[in-house]
């Protein structure tokens, strides 16, 4: 294993047997895209929670070598990258299937209102569960703290952020495990990776400033057990709202069925755009050429590329 919670020794140890080849398989965050990180005869990658990525990122670790095989794994792929998989230019296998005893997580959009949020939070602590309060600002995190304090006094608060100390960070999740206290105040450090099954309801302060993909990947840590799961996304009057926000809003409020990632997707894919196949953007619309010619010169690539009979534009 890979990453920045390893000592420097355990690091060293690991970039060492990549590049002698005794290591056979890495497993990694973002640490393996660093310079010193030199493999010795790289021949697969997968890429967990791909949405995380930039182009950038994924081409690095491919240009290592031109016959490297890649699989990509997400619950909400990128635009670009369904794009390519929808044309043909990738393949894609979809995952229907939600494990044994899962339920549908129940998705409200509520008002920031200090009774909404006691309401929610005692519900959950109250029938013996956990809580993730999801909010996005470090620099306003202690306020947002204060509040929950003054709100539901009763309930022990916890405080996990990214800019926190490695082993500072490390002992507030692991307590949270061992159920030391209730509410877990968060940065969206959360969005993949826990699995918690005594945490089944999640507060997003501000969803409002969340991408679909995130908010799904959000919403997905609870719910993780045969428990009814809850997720509330906090959000100012929808009148103030930009028209893009109160669609994801919407659609992720519409689309709470197990599996309904893909779905999730297309409807990204429509509100954003598909990006640019050969360029860095994984987002956007076509304006110059149109959407419509240029999924047609795509198209034509594609089969080309497959050596298939190709019928030219007129």
């Amino acid at each position: 294993m890979l990453s920045r919670f390893r000592t420097k020794k355990e690091q060293l140890e690991v970039v060492k047997g990549l590049l002698t080849g005794d290591v056979d398989l890495v497993i990694g965050t973002h640490r393996l895209l660093s310079k010193d990180v030199v493999f010795k005869d790289l021949g697969m990658l997968i890429i967990d929670e791909e949405h995380r990525f930039g182009v950038k990122h994924k081409e690095r670790l491919r240009r290592l070598r031109a016959t490297v095989d890649t699989m990509s794994m997400t619950a909400t792929p990128i635009p670009r990258t369904l794009q390519m998989s929808l044309m043909g230019a990738r393949d894609m296998s979809l995952i229907n299937t939600s494990p044994k005893n899962r339920r549908p997580i129940v998705t409200e959009i509520v008002d920031d209102d200090d009774a909404v949020i006691a309401t929610s939070i005692l519900r959950e602590v109250d029938r013996g569960g956990q809580v993730f309060f999801v909010h996005n600002r470090v620099q306003s995190i202690q306020a947002m703290y204060k509040r929950l304090k003054k709100i539901v006094p009763q309930v022990e608060i916890a405080i996990g952020h990214g800019q926190m100390h490695e082993r500072a960070l490390e002992k507030v999740m692991v307590d949270f495990l061992e159920r030391k206290f209730d509410v877990l105040l968060c940065t969206a450090i959360i969005e993949s990776g826990l699995d918690i099954s005594s945490a089944n309801t999640i507060l997003i302060n501000r969803a409002d400033k969340f991408g679909l993909a995130q908010l799904y990947q959000l919403r997905g840590r609870v719910g993780r057990s045969s428990q009814q799961a809850y997720a509330y996304l906090i959000t100012p009057p929808m009148k103030s709202l930009t028209a893009e926000a109160v669609k994801r809003l919407r659609a992720l409020e519409a689309h709470s069925n197990l599996g309904s990632g893909f779905a999730l997707a297309m409807r990204d894919l429509e509100i954003r755009g598909a990006g640019t196949i050969l360029g860095p953007r994984q987002s956007g619309f076509m304006e110059e050429l149109g959407y419509d010619l240029y999924n047609k010169l795509l198209e034509e690539a594609v089969a080309e590329l497959k050596g298939k009979p190709i019928q030219k534009l007129p």
